[in-house]
């Protein structure tokens, strides 16, 4: 009886680190002011974004109301928010990038 109590509060323990969900985000690339997500949508709840500047200028990411400090290039940041059922919206606030085009939408599932 002890071992399998040890069993599920183990699982419980475990099981919101195997919830989190992961994503690429490629900034730069293929353009300047552009990004590239690996996925296209994401399940809601904790998302960790690892995002790679592979431009020429410095980028940031925001989104779930959250963001990145400015990612120079060549250089990666890591960002993790929790989103909700829906869609969620993504962008670079320096300023013109993203009517520039470095912007998005996320579906969450």
């Amino acid at each position: 009886m002890f071992l399998a109590c040890l069993t599920v509060v183990a699982l419980a323990w475990a099981l919101p680190a195997i919830a989190a969900t992961t994503d690429s985000v490629k900034a730069g690339k293929p353009s300047e002011f552009r990004f590239t997500l690996a996925k296209k949508s994401v399940k809601a709840g904790k998302v960790t974004f690892t995002i790679a500047n592979k431009g020429t200028v410095p980028h940031d990411f925001s989104i779930g109301g959250k963001k990145t400090r400015l990612i120079q290039p060549g250089r990666s940041r890591t960002l993790t928010v929790t989103l909700k059922k829906g869609s969620a919206s993504f962008k670079c606030t320096v300023p013109g990038h993203a009517a520039d085009g470095m912007k998005g939408k996320l579906k969450v599932t």
